[in-house]
């Protein structure tokens, strides 16, 4: 089963996550999608490692999700990947899709396609149990910067067709999830 959790920054959707994982009963690897590229998330990511299992496996993939989960999902194993978001954000950066925003251009980054086609193909042949964590960003203003209006706009489309190919999407505000598929 595949299930998508979605909610705000701070919202609990992690937590969520993190106890459906343990109370799946089932090897619990994290498939943690950050990079520790300053202080501050240097520090976010230790706070998620604190309150882990010791007894989760962690598999560290800010650029190729599809092919981690491929080599690690298998029946008797739930990956709960976090996040989406960051994912999302590596792959914009990692290509050209980025500085074509930033320089007004229309998108036409490979890199960027491939990732996120790869990562929806293959959720539905996944055995095991996935969960999947994802922020909710298009409920703010449109933002400013073109990056940034491309970026919320491929997060949402992002979150569209993960929902789509899940069994189960929950939505997560102020800690209480609410359960939308």
């Amino acid at each position: 089963m595949r299930e998508l959790i979605i909610g705000g920054a701070r919202s609990g959707k992690s937590t969520l996550a993190e106890k459906r994982a343990l109370e799946s009963g089932l090897q619990v690897i994290y498939v943690a999608t950050a990079q520790a590229l300053d202080g501050e998330m240097q520090h976010r990511i230790a706070l998620h490692q604190a309150r882990r299992p010791a007894t989760w496996g962690l598999v560290e993939s800010p650029l190729d999700l599809a092919a981690t989960l491929q080599r690690h999902a298998a029946p008797g194993v739930c990956l709960l990947v976090d996040c989406l978001t960051l994912w999302l954000t590596n792959v914009l950066f990692a290509g050209d899709a980025a500085r074509q925003a930033e320089a007004g251009q229309s998108l036409d980054c490979a890199v960027f396609r491939n990732e996120v086609q790869a990562l929806v193909d293959v959720l539905p042949q996944l055995p095991g149990r996935i969960i999947i964590v994802s922020n909710e960003v298009g409920w703010g203003i449109v933002p400013m910067a073109a990056v940034s209006r491309l970026f919320a706009d491929e997060q949402g489309r992002l979150n569209q067709r993960v929902a789509a190919v899940c069994e189960k999407v929950t939505l997560v505000a102020a800690g209480l999830p609410l359960a939308l598929k």
